[in-house]
């Protein structure tokens, strides 16, 4: 016999879960211009059952058109958590298979009941700006494939008079082109390459992404000493007689399309390599009619060619971005993640820029605020579990990020992390005035230090590089769009909690919304204490929603 039980979007559905555990969750509310998530288990006692059933979804609602169907797919981690770091508050930290791939049945409607397991659908209803507030309920029909109605899920959604104010949070996660030419096999920067490009910084966008890493030259991002990974670079470099030439408009085509999928911030490349800025990033050129590398590991930071290079470049970059409008709307990186002991090369190379850089926003993600204090990093990007001291000290307009290091205590995304502590994220950047985010990987299709590509569909966590879930946040769909996973879409509900928050705090005041928050919580609220259940989520969200109307 089938049943069917609608529960939270926080709720992770593994295979071999206990159906009957799984609680309720009917009805719920959200503003106009918002997106609210729930889901269908599906489970099979076997009774009566010679084998799997294959069904098929129909939607009965004044929401239909608002509705979009996923099947949630279990997809392999062999790595689910780091072995020797990981707290108490995991689902699992045992290797196998993990609830996250939304495949939308529009791209295959099969749905399957299959004895004794636990399935779910993915249930996305994206209310328009100007839906006419209401109480919508929302039927999903499972009929066999020979005509028997096998169940139906009935939700109830109050759609409140209140929009859904834009996103303020500065939010970037590592887009990389490289693994998309390479995945699909396609040239950089050729027709197919802009077309796949322009799919997944869409669905960027639509979840919340407004800023974008912007490949000028390769970024020196996870690239083991000596080995570089494909060339994406947007600036075409000429090199006659000493002196270069610059044509930028293959980055004006870049700024261009970002800008027609709603991100308008810009992230310029790490000037130097990560984790301790010893060498120039890895620079193609013409030279003399010929088309190789200019500047890599063999390039030191300072003093050589390389700051000469930039004492062309960087005027002429500025130039061109002021040209296209978006000067402002751009960040600078030194070098990635720098700590004490590279801090004299770390000085080194930013010094040598600082002058050509003069009125820009310079960050960079460095969480030692012993760094912040001396005045080496100007806009620090810290990772949350090291913010305290930065929070103390008054730090204004504070960026904060998160990577595989995060595992304890601390939100993240990990597959293996219950999604109330993914979604979390939304309370406590709100409640700490936080200005950005970053996180590194939203499409990194490479092992670590991308020596080679891997498969995402096989391999989740970089051959036990991180914990799955850490290293992209979407699967290529074989079209060349990008297809959503439940750790991405969790983390967007966070963001729109931090919209609502501050919806509300603009009508009651930000002590008041804090006060709420705590309230609810019962203690105040940080990024290392903060309560578990799904139930403050839904329950904190729901207020804010009532009082917002």
């Amino acid at each position: 016999m089938i049943f069917l039980k609608t529960v939270s979007a926080l709720e992770k559905c593994f295979l071999d879960d206990d159906f009957a555990a799984k609680a309720p969750y009917d009805a719920g509310s959200a503003l106009r211009g918002d997106r609210l998530s729930y889901q269908i288990c599906l489970y099979d006692d076997g009774a009566g059952s010679a084998g799997k059933t294959v069904c098929r979804a129909a939607v009965d609602s004044p929401a239909a058109a608002w509705v979009q169907l996923s099947r949630v797919c279990h997809v392999p981690s062999q790595m689910p958590v780091f072995p020797d770091r990981h707290d108490e508050h995991y689902l699992r930290t045992a290797p196998g298979l993990y609830p996250d791939l939304l495949l939308p049945l529009t791209d295959n409607p099969n749905i399957y009941a299959v004895p004794r397991q636990l399935h779910s659908l993915w249930v996305d209803v994206r209310i328009p700006e100007d839906a006419a507030p209401g109480v919508y309920p929302i039927t999903v029909t499972l009929q066999s494939t020979d005509g028997a109605v096998v169940g139906e899920s009935r939700f109830t959604l109050t759609v409140r008079e209140t929009l859904l104010p834009p996103q303020k949070l500065l939010y970037t996660q590592w887009f990389h082109g490289d693994c998309l030419a390479g995945y699909y096999g396609v040239e950089v920067f050729s027709p197919e390459h802009w077309r796949i490009m322009e799919n997944f910084l869409r669905t960027a966008a639509d979840n919340g992404v407004n800023m974008i890493l912007t490949p000028v030259f390769t970024p020196p991002l996870d690239t083991a000493v000596g080995h570089n990974r494909p060339t994406v670079q947007l600036a075409d470099i000429t090199v006659a007689q000493g002196r270069y030439t610059f044509d930028f408009a293959r980055l004006g085509r870049w700024i261009d399309l970002c800008r027609s999928v709603g991100i308008h911030r810009f992230e310029m490349p790490h000037l130097f390599t990560q984790w301790g800025a010893r060498h120039a990033p890895q620079i193609v050129a013409t030279v003399d009619g010929e088309r190789r590398q200019i500047f890599g590991w063999d390039s030191p930071a300072v003093g050589g060619d390389y700051t000469a290079f930039l004492r062309q470049f960087l005027p002429a970059l500025r130039a061109y971005l002021r040209e296209k409008g978006v000067e402002a709307d751009c960040a600078f990186h030194i070098s990635d993640e720098p700590n004490q002991q590279q801090l004299a090369d770390y000085r080194s190379a930013r010094d040598s820029v600082a002058a050509l850089l003069e009125g820009c926003c310079v960050m960079d993600a460095q969480s030692d605020y012993e760094f912040y204090a001396a005045g080496v990093v100007q806009h620090p990007i810290v990772c949350i579990d090291m913010l305290q001291p930065f929070l103390d000290g008054g730090v204004e307009d504070l960026w904060a990020y998160t990577c595989c290091a995060q595992c304890v205590d601390v939100s993240n995304r990990f597959l293996a992390m219950p999604s109330a502590r993914n979604r979390i994220i939304g309370v406590q950047l709100f409640r700490h005035r936080i200005r950005g985010f970053l996180q590194w990987g939203y499409n990194f299709y490479h092992n670590q230090y991308s020596i080679a590509p891997i498969d995402p569909y096989q391999v989740t966590d970089g051959e036990y590089f991180v914990p799955s879930g850490d290293a992209f946040s979407v699967y290529p769909a074989p079209d060349g769009t990008a297809w959503e996973t439940i750790h991405l879409a969790v983390f967007t509900q966070a963001l729109r909690d931090l919209r609502a928050l501050e919806a509300l705090a603009e009508r009651r005041g930000r002590e008041t919304v804090n006060d709420l928050i705590d309230r609810l919580a019962g203690k105040p609220v940080t990024f290392t204490d903060y309560p578990r259940s799904d139930e403050f989520l839904l329950q904190l969200r729901e207020t804010v929603n009532e009082l917002l109307g």
